[in-house]
């Protein structure tokens, strides 16, 4: 899902091709992938956006919000079925770490 918005970001507001990206954004891809790979949460969350803990560098971490805030609401256009997937599991994660809290 991060690439795919990674990816309409990058379209969307540096203007390259699709199915290409800048170098600015192909770091961003990279290093979001470098984190996924070495959490130790990955089995039990779906979306870094549940996690208590964030591993992202303050930089990058700003700058992978502003790709969120940018794509997340245009996703529905561009893949709906992916954005409404994440929408579901993401209500469903939130309310079972609710549940494990309270």
């Amino acid at each position: 899902m991060v690439a795919d918005m990674i990816a309409l970001y990058c379209r969307k507001r540096h203007g390259t091709p699709k199915g290409q990206l800048c170098v600015e954004c192909r770091e961003l891809l990279a290093y979001a992938h470098s984190r996924s790979d070495k959490c130790p949460f990955m089995e039990t969350k779906t979306f870094c956006s549940n996690c208590k803990v964030h591993c992202y560098k303050p930089e990058m971490r700003e700058r992978i919000r502003a790709v969120m805030r940018f794509a997340g609401p245009r996703m529905v256009f561009h893949h709906p079925v992916a954005a409404v997937r994440h929408v579901i599991a993401t209500k469903r994660e939130k309310r079972k770490l609710e549940k494990h809290e309270g």
